[in-house]
Order: C-alpha cells, then structure tokens, then sequence
C-alpha cells in the first residue's frame, strides 16, 4: 500500500463508529482510530446543522489535542425532521417511535466533517446535506424492517445501504456517503488540503 502521510503526518480517524472506519478504508490510507470525548448535548436552541458542525470540529480537536502531530478527521450526523434532532434511537421501541414520526416526510441528514492538524494550523469543517423521503409505511412494515436490520446505532433508525434502501422515495445529495456517516467527496478535498496524497 503506498504511504499517503509523513511519519510526521499520521492520519487519525476520531471515531469510533465502525460505519465510518468502512468508509475511510475506501481511500486505502493507512490510518488509525481514536474516540473523541466530547459531550454530545446540544446547546439550548441549537439547530441540527449547526450541532453536527460543531460536533465535528469539537471531536477533530479533542482527538488533535492528543496527537498535535495528526491529522485529524472528525464527523458527526444529525437527522432532521423539521428542525427537530434524531439521535441514534438504541433500542427497538425508540426506532419504532422515530419512524412513526418519520414515514411519508422528508428529512435532512446533515453530515459534517472537520479536518484538522494542530501542528500545522490547518482546520477546515463543512457540511454535506442529504434529503431522504420515506415511504409511507405502515406498522407492520416498520415492525418488520426494524426487527430484520436492527438499525438502532444509526441516527434516524436505518440504513440505507442495507436493507433500509428499500423503504425510501429518493435521497438527495452530491455527496453520497454522505448519508452513511463520512462525506468521503468533502473529506478528500480536505486531506488533499492537508498535505494528505490521495490517488
């Protein structure tokens, strides 16, 4: 594999979610993996987009703050229906509350990504929307989604590239990992701003 970073330049991921480990690994970089400590809540009044930026930035520096060397990705998804967060659900019967409020509206997942390198100065965040439409499902279908794939580490309770694909209208985005945890389009064009050699 070719060596994309400096010994001096590691890349970190900071996250732990496995679904954007997956992703990353598309790029064949080597890199490794750090949990962020960040406190998650959001602040009184905060709007979906603004918490998922300031979520990314905040765990891009907390894991840059232990390795000012790296360079440094952090990300966060927000789902927003209407202005109002969904979080990951973490159990069936909130996933099943979640898209009872969902089936037959649209939403927005708002996916940002930081990139950031405290040696060097270098920090960039953006934001790469996805609007989803969901079909109008009734309770037996939901039941039986939920109980096939067990979404309930995602936010919004799905999965669109299992299963969850088939209970969708359309998906609306130019960056399409986007709604899978990582927008690797923006994530490149910051690595490559980074001093990260991409193919």
């Amino acid at each position: 594999m070719q060596q994309a970073t400096s010994p001096l330049r590691p890349l970190i991921l900071g996250s732990t979610s496995r679904y954007r480990r997956q992703l990353l690994e598309r790029l064949q970089l080597p890199f490794d993996v750090a949990a962020p400590d960040v406190d998650e809540t959001p602040l009184p009044g905060e709007s979906p987009r603004d918490l998922a930026l300031r979520l990314a930035l905040a765990k891009a520096r907390a894991v840059a703050a232990q390795h000012p060397q790296a360079v440094v990705i952090g990300s966060d998804q927000v789902a927003d229906l209407n202005g109002k967060p969904l979080g990951k659900p973490g159990n069936h019967e909130r996933a099943t509350l979640q898209w009872r409020e969902m089936r037959g509206h649209s939403m927005v997942f708002h996916t940002a990504v930081s990139v950031v390198c405290l040696e060097t100065g270098f920090a960039q965040t953006d934001l790469a929307p996805v609007r989803v439409r969901f079909r109008s499902l009734d309770d037996a279908e939901i039941e039986r989604y939920l109980r096939a794939e067990q979404p309930y580490d995602c936010a919004g309770s799905a999965k669109s590239e299992g299963l969850g694909i088939a209970l969708l209208d359309a998906i609306e985005s130019d960056d399409p990992t986007a709604l899978i945890g990582l927008p690797l389009i923006r994530t490149c064009q910051m690595l490559r701003a980074a001093g990260v050699m991409l193919p």
